[in-house]
């Protein structure tokens, strides 16, 4: 079982451990009947009749997919759970079936020894608003109809938008009028939204409510299963309208499209034409590149004539001669007179409510937090910080966007600068993970960091490899990314395996393609590495437990040469574990530990250091022979 000593996971004999393993998966973001993919528009808005059962695979394949993670040396896993998949059919209604069918995958993987976090999973808000997590009837408690998100410009949906859908589009809806008032009402209803109830009950304490009521089901019935190490809390949230202060301005932290400013949004959803600007994305940035009229038909949002939510509540009005107003262009940045802060006065409390709530049923169970991608969360009190987790995300930005690695260009979306020349780039990527290690030091009392996604699309180069069967580039990037981790020696879960990806439509969700796993690579040789991506640097060796503490860990794929360095401490009795890949070391490894005693067994290198005084060093290398 995972514990937490201060900055480090540690195991029950007090090894430092260093937890590598994957998301599982990309398609569980989409329903298995009827088939969610979300290039596929046929039975699309009948939300609440579908079923998740066999996300991520059937039962019957599970000690396959198991077995082939254990093999590769991933034994940790961050595994996806949507509030739509427990909660689809409306609210206070539980799917039975999936939390039974979930209880049996995380019980199979115990069964090979792997172990779990669960990660309410979100995009966007919803399916229908380009992303996944929330069920469909979370929008027509606000009146919303989400058939008329195309028209009215409050979402850009694949199923609705059809092919080509533009690489990297996805993440615009972030700053689209659904998104971004579902996000407000969830966090901060009470504050912006007091005239929107629900039977009564604010809309912020029924969003919240259901949300957390649902992770509770999945919390009860796993409950007794000891892999189950904690929960997230929610995948890469949205702070939505909170905390803006120019209305007139696109939000988001990626524009790409046409993408109407917060206060267009808002009149387009009442059905009042927009000419909205257009962006593209390129190695410079962001830039607009024209303007594009959206709404020209004059459709409304509201089922109805339901009243639109934020002109009812005094974001918005007609004024007397006619024109459109807005009262107070503070509306979302200032309450009672007082600045907002996010994180302090909407997400933390959030934050607190859920860890109390999914520990009434697994009391201390670990708590993984995360915040807004690319932006630091705030000092926390020890209090808050009890068995918790920070769990950032980082991707390397440039490679992301424009689907090429480049190994001599980094982009630092933090610092807001582009950095030139091999070296520097590979310094910055090193850089970018510190800081983010930093902010559970300096801001949030020390705690352990799991880097809860990083990956690369394997779709580069508009698919070349798969043409070619030469993965060579995708190797290159991921042993880049992977090397700023170790550098770190940070814990990770690579994003991610996905069971049923296919060359043609990726991970089944808005075409990414991530999945360091795809049928459409197997050659029916049987091999457990068979249909793997890139394994050359996926699946590597390392420090899985450390009998004190990790110093520095490498590895080098071309000359299959790993490199570790810690410091043991005395009272720890246990041997260092060091993951060693058959993948990597098919006919054995040479091992140089000149200062400690080495067994190896099952894919394992056990070593005890024969002083306690001083750093040792454990150098791995391929056969002389080799």
């Amino acid at each position: 079982m995972i514990k937490i000593a201060g900055s480090h996971f540690t195991d029950q004999q007090g090894r430092t451990l260093i937890l590598r393993g994957v998301n599982l998966s990309g398609s569980s973001k989409v329903p298995s009947k009827p088939d969610g993919a979300t290039w596929k528009d046929e039975n699309f808005f009948d939300h609440r009749d579908v079923s998740f059962v066999g996300r991520p695979f059937p039962i019957a394949k599970a000690d396959e997919h198991f077995s082939r993670l254990r093999a590769w040396g991933f034994t940790f896993l961050r595994l996806l759970v949507t509030w739509e998949a427990i909660e689809h059919t409306g609210p206070g209604v539980y799917d039975q079936a999936y939390l039974d069918y979930l209880y049996k995958i995380v019980k199979k993987a115990k069964e090979h020894n792997i172990q779990i976090v669960i990660d309410p999973h979100q995009d966007a808000w919803s399916r229908f608003s380009g992303g996944d997590g929330a069920p469909g009837w979370t929008f027509d408690l606000v009146g919303m109809d989400i058939t008329k998100f195309k028209p009215t410009g409050a979402a850009i949906v694949h199923a609705t938008h059809g092919d080509p859908f533009p690489q990297m589009i996805w993440p615009t809806n972030y700053g689209k009028y659904a998104n971004l008032t579902m996000w407000t009402l969830f966090f901060g209803g009470n504050d912006f939204a007091p005239e929107t109830v629900v039977d009564g009950i604010p809309i912020q304490e029924y969003l919240q409510g259901h949300f957390i009521k649902a992770i509770q089901q999945a919390a009860n019935k796993l409950k007794d299963l000891s892999n189950v190490v904690g929960f997230g809390t929610l995948n890469e949230p949205s702070s939505g309208l909170i905390g803006i202060e120019n209305m007139h301005q696109p939000a988001g932290q990626m524009l790409k499209g046409a993408s109407p400013t917060p206060f267009q949004g808002m009149l387009l959803a009442a059905g009042l034409p927009q000419e909205v600007p257009v962006y593209d994305i390129g190695l410079r940035g962001m830039r607009e590149v024209g303007r594009q009229r959206l709404n020209p038909d004059g459709v409304s949002l509201w089922k109805d004539d339901h009243p639109a939510v934020w002109r009812i509540n005094g974001v918005w009005d007609l004024a007397e001669n006619g024109r459109l107003q807005l009262p107070r262009q503070d509306f979302f940045s200032v309450v009672h007179g007082r600045k907002i802060e996010f994180y302090r006065d909407y997400f933390q409390p959030f934050v607190n409510r859920y860890t109390e709530a999914i520990r009434s049923i697994i009391p201390q169970t670990i708590i993984f937090v995360e915040g807004i991608p690319n932006q630091p969360q705030p000092p926390c009190s020890a209090a808050e910080t009890e068995n918790l987790v920070h769990a950032p995300h980082w991707y390397d930005g440039m490679t992301l966007v424009m689907k090429h690695f480049y190994s001599w260009l980094s982009v630092d979306p933090v610092q807001g600068s582009i950095i030139f020349g091999k070296n520097r780039a590979r310094k910055n990527r090193i850089e970018q993970i510190s800081r983010l290690l930093m902010i559970s030091k300096n801001q949030m009392n020390n705690i352990p960091t799991l880097i809860g996604e990083i990956g690369i699309p394997f779709d580069l180069d508009k698919k070349k490899a798969y043409r070619t069967g030469i993965f060579k580039d995708q190797v290159e990037v991921l042993d880049a990314v992977i090397q700023a981790l170790e550098a770190n020696l940070a814990s990770f879960t690579l994003w991610n395996y996905t069971p049923d990806n296919t060359n043609n439509r990726g991970d089944q969700w808005n075409d990414e393609d991530f999945s360091i796993f795809s049928r459409d690579q197997q050659t029916g040789t049987g091999d457990v590495h068979d249909g793997g991506r890139a394994l050359e640097a996926a699946v590597r060796p390392y420090a899985r437990a450390v009998a004190g503490r990790p110093v520095n860990m490498s590895f080098d794929i071309q000359e299959r040469r790993f490199k570790f360095t810690f410091k043991p401490e005395p009272e720890i009795e246990a041997p260092t574990e060091i993951y060693l890949p058959e993948f990597q070391y098919p006919n054995g490894c040479q091992v140089d530990a000149p200062d400690g005693k080495i067994e190896i067994e099952s894919r394992r290198l056990l070593y005890w250091p024969v002083s306690q005084a001083k750093i040792h060093s454990i150098i791995i290398s391929k056969p002389i022979a080799q």
